[in-house]
């Protein structure tokens, strides 16, 4: 069986990206981003991406990076609201910009995950956000039409990763990643920890290695997106 390890987050994209791809990335916040692809990506200068996200990261940091970089030409997101470079090019009109309810948008990479290509859901109804959408009663209660959502490439990080690709998240970092990891054709991990297989106990995994394609280990910086201390007295 081929290796899915590769020595860093260039060679593990390596044949995978292109202009105008569609790309979904872990995280919330900055919790549990893949932070090495998301440097390469902008290394390697691809551009016109469509990206799913949660959000957009923060300026000079996450997809903040490609965001500054222009790499980025539309954003499927639930809450964008700590970027001001996301703030500038979407009010500019260089930005195009896809919004969901965060619960929404988690169910359309499950469904996508999933094979289910559309599901009906009650959130938005009346709103903006069921503009355009098809509307069905169901016991008297009118929903909306979602659609499930795939990607060309899945980037995810987690905590602990082993030679097959399952992977072990930390606490709140099994955000977005465990959806996104199913709904990408193909799936890279970036991991802190890299153990041989038969090291992690089957009942703990989060995703199974049938979903993961290509494995990096590496240092990452894991920055906090807010600090909030108290004065001392």
């Amino acid at each position: 069986m081929a290796s899915k390890i590769y020595q860093d987050a260039i060679s593990a994209l390596d044949g995978l990206v292109f202009d105008g791809m569609t790309l979904m990335c872990g995280g919330f916040g900055l919790c549990g981003i893949p932070e090495l692809c998301i440097s390469a990506l902008r290394e390697l200068g691809v551009k016109d991406l469509t990206v799913i996200s949660n959000n957009a990261g923060v300026d000079g940091f996450g997809l903040g990076l490609l965001l500054e970089n222009g790499q980025i030409r539309k954003m499927i997101s639930s809450y964008v609201g700590e970027n001001k470079e996301f703030e500038r090019q979407y009010l500019s009109g260089e930005l195009e910009l896809e919004f969901n309810p965060q619960g929404t948008l988690a169910e359309r990479c499950r469904a996508g995950g999933a094979g289910i290509p559309g599901f009906f859901t009650k959130t938005g109804v009346g709103t903006v956000i069921a503009e355009g959408k098809e509307h069905r009663d169901f016991d008297g209660e009118t929903y909306i039409l979602e659609t499930g959502l795939v990607a060309d490439l899945a980037l995810v990080k987690a905590d602990i990763g082993d030679d097959q690709g399952n992977l072990i998240y930390n606490k709140t970092a099994r955000n977005f990643n465990p959806v996104m990891a199913t709904a990408g054709r193909t799936t890279i991990a970036e991991v802190e920890r890299l153990v041989r297989t038969g090291n992690l106990d089957p009942d703990h995994i989060h995703t199974p290695g049938i979903y993961v394609q290509r494995l990096l280990a590496g240092e990452h910086e894991k920055r906090i997106e807010q600090r909030t201390v108290t004065e001392a007295d």
